[in-house]
């Protein structure tokens, strides 16, 4: 009886041994991925980036005179366009006549006090005292002038008007002057295309508002320095508008063409994004096996894109369909 039972008990763990063998066997069998690749060669594109930005009116004045006081008048309503020189405001003008008064006495001084001097009636000093006196109630009398009658320092549109006639002028602008004959954009460009951007550049706008349409601009300021935050520099530019079809605070994309140059360009769908990130990557053909390499993504073209990494070279093997079930590291087979 004993006997049998030590017959079965080496049956089980033979039995037992060729199971695990079996699962080890199992294990042990790699996994190998069907994928399709394409081997990157440069392509000549035509380099040019699209930012967007809001417009702006290239000159805006705060209608602010330096004088507190009564507003007598506004001679101009929120949309009216007016010329260089046009009367916008008038404040309130006594002091500005007391003064005109004193000036007009000071004169009629002042030349009785040069001729007394070429008489020899009047002394040096006379004459001194009434000139020092004379010029600077002339400059106040100019200062009351300008900010008395005010007037359009250039030719705009009127954006905002925050009182009316008899009111007390405060701290806020009494009237916001615009230029829209001729507006200007902040835009902000990658760092990597500082060395192409120069003053006089030529580009152009286009505006959901105006499908189809396109609208000349011109480069007139290179901002110097880098924001280290954002890694982009800024471009002021400026954009023609006699028609007024376009106006501030309008969106607008800017396209900026950099001339010809080759890239590395791949189909789109090929390259993957890391989940909760923003991180791009494409996995290339090494030597039979996945790898994972991370990228930046250049400038689109349909259906294409164009990728930027230190390993993205002419000649690599980049993987184009199959990618969604590759890992780093697994074994691949390019099949045709």
């Amino acid at each position: 009886m004993k006997k049998n039972f030590l017959y079965i008990l080496a049956a089980l763990a033979l039995v037992g041994c060729g199971k695990q063998t079996e699962t080890t066997e199992v294990e042990e069998t790699e996994r190998v991925e069907q994928v399709r690749t394409t081997v990157l060669q440069p392509r000549e594109i035509e380099r040019e980036i699209s930012v967007s930005t809001n417009l702006q009116g290239y000159l805006t004045q705060n209608v602010a005179p330096s004088l507190t006081g009564k507003i007598e008048h506004i001679y101009c309503e929120v949309g009216d366009k007016v010329s260089k020189g046009t009367d916008l405001v008038r404040m309130d003008q006594t002091q500005y006549k007391t003064t005109k008064i004193s000036m007009a006495n000071l004169e009629i001084e002042k030349n009785r006090i040069t001729q007394l001097l070429r008489s020899g009636s009047a002394t040096q000093q006379q004459y001194d005292q009434i000139t020092t006196q004379y010029n600077s109630t002339k400059e106040q009398l100019e200062f009351l002038e300008q900010n008395t009658y005010v007037k359009a320092p250039f030719a705009g549109v009127i954006s905002a008007k925050n009182y009316e006639d008899g009111e007390l002028y405060g701290g806020q602008p009494i009237l916001v002057l615009t230029q829209i004959d001729k507006l200007k954009a902040l835009v902000a460009i990658p760092e990597t295309y500082f060395p192409k951007f120069k003053e006089g550049m030529k580009l152009s706008l286009t505006s959901e508002i105006y499908p189809g349409k396109t609208f000349p601009a011109t480069v007139e300021i290179v901002y110097p320095t880098v924001d280290p935050s954002t890694h982009t520099f800024q471009c002021k530019i400026v954009i023609p508008n006699t028609r007024n079809l376009l106006r501030p605070g309008m969106y607008v994309t800017t396209t900026i063409g950099l001339g010809k140059a080759e890239a590395l360009v791949i189909p789109y769908q090929a390259v993957e994004k890391l989940v909760g990130a923003n991180d791009r990557y494409v996995f290339i053909n090494e030597d039979g096996r996945a790898k994972r390499v991370a990228v930046t993504l250049g400038q689109r073209f349909d259906q294409d894109i164009e990728i930027i990494a230190d390993e993205i070279v002419p000649g690599v093997e980049v993987v184009t369909t199959g990618q969604h079930k590759l890992v780093d590291g697994v074994k691949i087979n390019v099949v045709e």
